[in-house]
């Protein structure tokens, strides 16, 4: 059985507003997401959130044809992912860990994704960096240094992995005093690589203009 953890915990303070209530072609980004995964096939979604965004975005007051329940997060993401991967239903084989900011992930997308998880134990949505690649000095002037963006990735979400693997990393990560960001970082202190898989145009909202740009986004899928 294939369900999803969807974290919505954040302040949004980077944005100025809670861009996850924000809307997105009339819905919120947070309900955005919620749907994408209901329409991939999950059994069950786990929203961590606040009960006010939760009540705030609507969710509280929809239906669907799944479970769709809420958790509160903790204090950092790695605690957040934690407290959704224990409200996971019985009989949970395969878990997509995704930032609600993401509202363009699509059906497809997560397919994909869920796909190469089921033939290597984790996966996780990316995409290859194009963008030439500079480092800077502590007062932000560049070096001459060449960075090759070769076999370069940009992490996304979902990430997704077998609910047994993913539980292993984090008692993994909590029993060393671990910090990661993402649950890739939580499996590869195991040792444990993912296979990274491109699932389209699926930025993060993050500041005013990226709602912006995943409105003309949406509006031109459809």
């Amino acid at each position: 059985m294939f369900c999803a953890v969807i974290v919505a915990a954040g302040s949004s303070r980077r944005a100025g507003f809670d861009k996850l209530a924000a809307h997105l072609d009339g819905a919120p980004v947070l309900r955005r997401s919620v749907d994408a995964f209901v329409a991939a096939g999950a059994a069950a979604v786990v929203v961590v959130c606040p009960e006010s965004r939760w009540v705030e975005t609507g969710l509280a007051a929809a239906s669907f044809p799944v479970p769709v329940s809420r958790v509160d997060g903790g204090v950092e993401r790695q605690d957040s992912v934690a407290a959704g991967l224990a409200a996971l239903p019985a009989g949970t084989r395969m878990v997509a860990v995704h930032d609600g900011a993401r509202p363009l992930i699509t059906p497809e997308g997560i397919r994909a994704c869920l796909d190469a998880a089921g033939e290597t134990g984790a996966a996780a949505c990316a995409h290859p960096v194009v963008d030439t690649l500079k480092r800077a000095d502590a007062a932000g002037f560049s070096l001459p240094e060449k960075v090759s963006r070769d076999n370069l990735w940009g992490m996304e979400t979902p990430q997704i992995f077998r609910l047994d693997m993913l539980q292993q990393a984090y008692d993994f990560v909590k029993a060393h005093a671990l910090v990661v960001t993402d649950e890739v970082s939580a499996v590869e202190a195991m040792g444990v690589p993912t296979r990274l898989v491109s699932g389209g145009v699926n930025l993060k909202i993050t500041l005013p203009g990226d709602l912006e740009l995943a409105e003309l986004i949406w509006k031109h899928r459809a």
